[in-house]
């Protein structure tokens, strides 16, 4: 059974899995949901099923919290396979363009054209949406769309390894990248094709793969995982959380709180509040907009 940290009638919180290759994201949520007793579960961020590594897992009342996880950078491990590039850009897919084995020295010079903000195309065969269905729907139905370009942050990329046809990678990126993509575009610009043969996402944010216990243990929502999402949280009395329950504007409120801030963050659109009186204690997640802040999402 999951151990947990929380009042066992709320089933609420977070979860660090470590998601096995060859099993899909919504599969690994199934023994959870188990023992969770609760089908109110959501995965933040989904890895492909021949990848493994961390997943962020929210259950309960947390679920609502999941665009606050979703959007975070990640960091990967991986390996591409050069010589041949796959119709899913991955090792499940059917073969569709053959290249040369590029030099270590072709492929580390194509890293440069890599880093930093880059316009990229999703892999057809992916969950994004296109005039109403997912991608993949119409790729496996023969018709497969005209992926847009749309901008992603590589922040670094390093080569681990290089044994032809195989080459390590290790990178961190903004949400919405596709390693996928990033390997097929590398083989591209040194002049050969490619596919991603192994991926293993190491972090999320501050969540880390090694963090991730087995079984996964249901953790609440508090501020050292704010921190770890790097955000900043507010500090507030209890006279005042229950003027956020009545729904009295944040503005006054915060103004007679404590701001506290990870290291590094002076300043951020998205923040969290916990009451003084009841240390711990979850209040509300809050977006600034226009320079005032509003309501995310109540969640005491």
């Amino acid at each position: 059974m999951i151990a947990m940290s929380v009042n066992d009638k709320t089933r609420t919180g977070l979860l660090l899995l470590d998601k096995k290759p060859g099993v899909t994201s919504f599969a690994a949520l199934d023994e959870i949901k188990k023992n969770l007793g609760t089908g109110k579960v959501g995965h933040t961020g989904t890895l492909d099923k021949f990848a493994g590594g961390l997943l962020l897992v929210l259950a309960g009342r947390a679920v609502k919290l999941a665009p606050w996880f979703s959007s975070c950078g990640k960091e990967y491990e991986g390996t591409v396979r050069f010589g041949v590039e796959t119709d899913t850009l991955d090792p499940e897919g059917e073969p569709v363009f053959y290249g040369e084995i590029p030099s270590r020295e072709e492929v580390e010079k194509a890293f440069s054209l890599f880093r930093g903000g880059i316009l990229q195309a999703p892999p057809s065969y992916s969950a994004i949406h296109v005039g109403g269905k997912r991608a993949s729907e119409l790729a496996r139905s023969g018709n497969p769309p005209e992926m847009k370009k749309r901008p992603v942050s590589v922040y670094s990329l390093e080569l681990t390894f290089w044994e032809p046809p195989f080459a390590g990678i290790r990178l961190s990126c903004s949400s919405g990248t596709y390693v996928r993509s990033l390997a097929r575009d590398i083989a591209i610009a040194a002049g050969s094709r490619a596919h991603l043969a192994a991926l293993t996402r190491k972090r999320i944010a501050g969540f880390d793969l090694s963090e991730a216990s087995s079984p996964p243990a249901l953790v609440p929502i508090d501020t050292v995982v704010i921190e770890k999402l790097n955000l900043p949280w507010f500090e507030i009395n209890s006279r005042d959380v229950q003027k956020i329950i009545h729904g009295q504007p944040p503005g006054p409120i915060l103004d007679r709180g404590t701001l506290h801030a990870p290291p590094g963050v002076r300043d951020h659109r998205s923040a969290a509040i916990f009451s003084a009186g009841n240390p711990g204690a979850f209040i509300a997640m809050i977006e600034k907009k226009d320079g005032i802040w509003k309501y995310g999402y109540v969640y005491c």
